[in-house]
């Protein structure tokens, strides 16, 4: 059975998770979303709160997953992240990583820790 679009992304997500929780993060909110934009992930790893992209490129004819995350799409994440952090009346060490799947195995993803300088 082949997947949509939207489950395919619903199933990189949660095979993020499951990777993320291994390497000890801790799951705060998934989807969240704001007049500035979405956050897939928002995990914690220690002290640090990190917001989290996840990517799927089934089809690199385009763009890889690393390459889909422009400029403006990290505007956005960094814009919802302060918002979510004023929200939550939180100060704490924060971070941007990335998730990314080059296929539909969601095996083996790429984790790319500060991947967004603010």
């Amino acid at each position: 059975m082949k997947l949509n679009q939207n489950n395919q992304g619903l199933a990189a997500e949660s095979a993020a998770v499951r990777f993320l929780q291994q390497q000890g993060l801790s799951l705060v909110a998934q989807n969240y979303s704001c007049r500035h934009g979405e956050i897939d992930l928002i995990m914690r790893d220690g002290v640090t709160l990190v917001f989290i992209e996840v990517r799927l490129r089934s089809n690199q004819a385009f763009a890889s997953a690393a390459d889909s995350i422009d400029q403006r799409k990290q505007q956005k994440l960094i814009r919802a992240a302060q918002y979510y952090l004023q929200h939550h009346d939180l100060n704490c060490p924060c971070r941007f990583d990335a998730i990314l799947f080059d296929n539909t195995h969601y095996q083996s993803p790429n984790w790319i820790r500060n991947a967004i300088d603010t």
